[in-house]
C-alpha cells in the first residue's frame, strides 16, 4: 500500500490532522490499535474558550459551561473560589466527540483502520498489523500522534517525553438539578504529589480524578484515587455508583519538545509534548499543533521537498513556556501538605488570585504557532 501519509493513532491531534491532509487533497491513511474509538478513553475532555471560540467542535458532544473554580488546601478547608464573567470550560462527552471527528475523516477521504498496531519501520516501509495479519505501507511521511510515548518518535529519531505524570480517574453520571457547575481542585502532595486531585462538576458528569509523580504515590495511585473518591469535595448529596467509566494514563508535562520533525514526519499531541507544563490541559495544543502539521505537511507534498518540515520547529515554540516551566517545576517541589497549606496564605491575597485567575481564565494556554 502507497500513501501519502500515514497517521499513527486516533485521538483527537491524529484524526484532526487527517482530515485537514485529506481535506487538501492528499492520500491519508489513519491507523489506531483500540479496535473502537469509544473505548480506552484517556482524557478528561476538558475544553478551554480559547478552542471554543477558534475551533468548530460539535455542540451535542459538548456539556455546560463552566464558570467558576474552586482550589482547596490539604483538609480542605477554607478554599478559595474563583468565577469569571465570561464560560470558561466545557467538558466534551470525548466518545461522541471521536465518532464524530472519525465520520468527518471518513468523509473527507481518509481511510480508517481500527485494530491495527504501528508496529515500526523496515527499509522505506512501515509495518502495520491488523486483524489480517501484517501489512507494508510505503508512506511519503509519517505522523506520530501515537501518545505519550511514542515509538514513531522513537523510530523518526525525534525526542521523547521524559517528564512525566501519571493520572487516573472515575466518570459516572450525576443527577440533574444539583450545584452550580465548578471545577473543585486539591492541592494536597499526600494525595496527588507534584499535581492536583479534581472533581469536575459539570451538572451532568462528574470526574474524579489524582495525578501525580508515579515514584511518590505513596501507597500508589490506584490507592490515591480511593482515598480521594471518600472525601471528594463538589458532590454534595451524590452518591458514588459501583458501575463507573474508568480512565487514566500518563501525561507529559515537559512543554513542546525541541525536535518534532524530520526529513520523513513528525509529531503532534501528546507525542510532541503539546500540553501545558503546568495545567496539564492538553486539547487546545493538540488542536493548535495539528492545524501547523497539517500545513506544513500540505506545503512539502506540494513542492515535492522535506525541507518545509523546518517550519514545524518545537524549540521556538517551546522558549513562550518558560514561565509555565518555571511554575511546573515550583508545583514539583510542594511535597508536604504544610508547604501547600502554607501557598494558600499567599493565594487567598488579591495578589495570589490575580495570578491564579490569570493562569485559569487567560488565553496564554498554548502559543499559536
Amino acid at each position: 500500500m502507497t500513501v501519502d501519509v500515514l497517521v499513527v493513532g486516533a485521538g483527537l491531534a491524529g484524526l484532526h490532522t487527517a482530515t485537514r491532509l485529506a481535506r487538501a487533497g492528499h492520500e491519508v491513511l489513519l491507523v489506531e490499535r483500540r479496535s473502537t474509538l469509544t473505548g480506552a478513553i484517556r482524557t478528561t475532555g476538558i475544553f478551554v474558550r480559547r478552542t471554543l471560540d477558534d475551533f468548530a467542535l460539535p455542540p451535542g458532544c459538548l456539556g455546560p459551561p463552566i464558570r467558576r473554580v474552586v482550589l482547596y488546601p490539604p483538609g480542605l478547608r477554607r478554599p478559595v473560589t474563583l468565577v469569571s464573567a465570561r464560560d470558561e470550560y466545557r467538558v466534551a462527552d470525548m466518545a461522541a466527540l471521536y465518532v464524530t471527528a472519525a465520520r468527518a475523516a471518513a468523509d473527507a477521504g481518509v481511510r480508517i483502520l481500527l485494530g491495527t498496531r504501528y508496529a515500526g519501520r523496515r527499509g522505506d516501509c512501515v509495518l502495520l498489523v491488523g486483524p489480517d495479519g501484517p501489512t507494508r505501507v510505503r508512506a511519503r511521511f509519517v505522523v506520530g500522534a501515537d501518545g505519550a510515548r511514542s515509538r514513531v518518535a522513537r523510530d523518526l529519531g525525534l525526542d521523547r517525553n521524559q517528564h512525566l505524570l501519571v493520572g487516573a480517574e472515575e466518570v459516572f453520571a450525576i443527577p440533574a438539578g444539583g450545584e452550580a457547575p465548578a471545577f473543585h481542585c486539591v492541592l494536597d502532595p499526600s494525595l496527588a504529589p507534584g499535581y492536583l486531585a479534581w472533581v469536575v462538576n459539570d451538572g451532568r458528569h462528574a470526574h474524579v480524578g489524582v495525578a501525580g509523580y508515579a515514584d511518590r504515590f505513596p501507597d500508589g495511585l490506584r490507592r490515591a484515587l480511593q482515598r480521594f473518591r471518600a472525601a471528594a469535595p463538589g458532590l454534595p448529596g451524590v452518591d458514588h455508583p459501583e458501575q463507573v467509566e474508568r480512565r487514566g494514563g500518563p501525561i507529559p508535562v515537559g512543554g513542546v519538545l525541541r525536535r518534532i520533525s524530520c526529513a520523513d514526519g513528525l509529531l503532534v499531541g501528546d507525542a510532541a509534548g503539546a500540553v501545558s507544563p503546568l495545567t496539564a490541559g492538553g486539547l487546545d495544543p493538540c488542536l493548535r499543533l495539528s492545524e501547523l502539521a497539517a500545513t506544513v505537511l500540505d506545503e512539502a507534498l506540494r513542492i515535492g521537498r522535506p525541507e518545509a518540515l523546518t517550519r514545524y520547529d518545537g524549540a521556538a515554540l517551546r522558549a513562550r513556556f518558560r514561565g509555565r516551566l518555571t511554575l511546573r517545576r515550583g508545583l514539583a517541589q510542594v511535597r508536604t501538605p504544610a508547604l501547600a497549606a502554607a501557598a494558600f496564605t499567599l493565594l487567598r491575597t488579591p495578589l495570589g488570585r490575580a495570578a491564579a485567575s490569570r493562569i485559569l481564565f487567560g488565553d496564554g494556554s498554548f502559543p499559536d504557532p
